[in-house]
């Protein structure tokens, strides 16, 4: 019995020295200079990443801070998003201050790279992955331009930096013609795995959950609170997307062209009022607009309203509103502070929504214009039946029933005059002959109200002469 315990003990005690070296790994990894306590703040980063997710982060942040949390751990899967927004989360978890750690639940793409960069740690779950955060344009999915990758480029590299983490790694992550010794070779974006980022020292650790985690910092039994969206919040980041907002802009713009096309106050205007409503609240309340540019795009409208209905033409007034509006909805979707606009990539984004919304809307007017008149659910819509002789709709009044009829020429037809024709008085003409007055006619043609007669030959007259004689031998 003794020595059945004596294998165990050091069975045991082996298993534990094994064990030792990876337990220590991670936990070096993962330590910070101070030790942990306190509440655990559990943040979301899911989903598209957008204005609304950066205005939710920064509140998050300021709810730990204010509660005094002794760390917050930011649960990412994100397949990338707006590059202004990413910039905006970074700052906010850069400037925070409580230690911050980045739990990678599958994945951190694109913009969700940078985010996970700016924590102070990066754990990542297996099977996860990091990376490729070049700049694409919003139409199409293309590459943009050098200068949105270069100022890409600086922002990963400044953020590693600032973790102490390899610069030369981040920016592999953007630009493609970067090559780094036994990490990626030149013609490629770096993506890295879980088992491949904490290898490179990108990832600080690879565990299975949150509470894996925590229970390394002692922080297993220690108050948490999980963090979420408001439904305010919820509705704004929906609102705030870009497809949204482009589909609110054509709600609008579309409203408004139709409602100027059948000038009133009808079902058009009411749909543009209600678009610019729930395009310019959401932003007004993410602190994407101001009043001015809500200002700027009402007096548009009414410069556009007052070229149409009360100086004829399109001048000035006309050309000016135009203009008015359209700068305004562009800079609604840029954050700006007040005429302080950012740089580069924010403005391009903008642009290119703003181009692609236009894009749209020509495309949906000329397919309107071309299909719908066509449409039978659009006739009911606007009483607007087919209209044709089939059934009885003529463009003046006509005399069909005449035709085959026989009458009698009340005036001389030379060639027109008037005939009574089933014991109405009709205007008729003759195809170049001459009838006189007191003539037997017959209705050979009838377009709309021209009635086209010939004189009816007499029963005698008519025969061909075999027949003639033959009654006369027979008499």
């Amino acid at each position: 019995m003794k020595t059945l315990s004596l294998k165990k003990s050091i069975l045991l005690l082996t298993a534990s020295f094994a064990l030792a070296p990876s337990l220590w790994a991670q936990s070096s990894n993962l330590t910070f200079e101070e030790e942990l306590s306190g509440t655990v703040f559990i943040v979301p980063v899911q989903g598209m990443i957008d204005n609304g997710l950066a205005r939710y982060i920064e509140r998050a942040v300021e709810d730990a801070e204010t509660a005094e949390a002794g760390l917050i751990v930011f649960n990412i899967d994100t397949f990338g998003g707006l590059m202004d927004a990413a910039d905006e989360i970074r700052k906010s978890i850069l400037n925070s201050e409580i230690p911050t750690i980045a739990f990678i639940d599958k994945n951190a793409a694109s913009a969700g790279a940078l985010i996970s960069y700016a924590a102070d740690k990066i754990v990542m779950v297996p099977g996860a992955s990091i990376g490729a955060a070049t700049v694409v344009e919003g139409v199409g999915g293309e590459a943009a331009p050098d200068k949105y990758q270069s100022y890409m480029r600086g922002l990963m590299r400044a953020t590693a930096e600032a973790n102490g983490r390899d610069p030369l790694i981040a920016e592999s992550m953007v630009d493609q013609e970067l090559e780094v010794e036994g990490v990626i070779e030149a013609g490629q974006v770096l993506t890295l795995s879980t088992k491949e980022a904490v290898k490179l020292g990108v990832a600080d650790a690879e565990l299975t959950s949150i509470d894996e985690l925590l229970a390394i910092y002692g922080l297993a039994e220690a108050p948490r609170v999980a963090h979420a969206l408001r439904p305010a919040e919820r509705i704004l980041r929906f609102f705030g997307s870009p497809v949204v907002q482009s589909i609110l802009m054509l709600m609008m713009l579309g409203g408004l062209y139709f409602e100027l096309q059948t000038p009133g106050v009808g079902f058009p205007g009411l749909m543009a009022a209600i678009g610019a409503t729930m395009f310019f609240g959401p932003l007004y309340l993410l602190g994407l607009v101001e009043n001015w540019e809500v200002a700027l795009f009402v007096v548009g409208v009414g410069l556009l309203l007052a070229e149409i209905f009360v100086i004829p033409g399109f001048g000035i007034a006309g050309v000016t509103g135009l203009i008015a509006v359209v700068f305004a909805l562009g800079v609604s979707l840029i954050g700006n502070i007040g005429f302080d606009f950012p740089s580069g990539p924010q403005v391009s984004s903008a642009v290119t929504t703003l181009a692609a919304t236009f894009v749209l809307f020509i495309i949906l007017l000329f397919s309107l214009g071309r299909y719908l008149p066509r449409s039978e659910r659009f006739n009911q819509l606007v009483l607007q039946p087919a209209l044709s002789s089939d059934i009885g709709y003529t463009s003046a009044d006509s005399h069909f029933e005449f035709m085959g009829k026989n009458g009698l020429s009340t005036t001389p037809l030379r060639p027109s005059g008037s005939a009574e024709i089933s014991g109405k008085r009709v205007d008729v003409v003759t195809d170049g002959e001459f009838i006189d007055s007191g003539t037997p006619v017959e209705v050979v043609n009838v377009q709309g109200a021209r009635v086209q007669v010939r004189a009816v030959k007499r029963l005698a007259e008519s025969k061909p002469e075999s027949e003639s004689e033959s009654e006369s031998d027979q008499a």
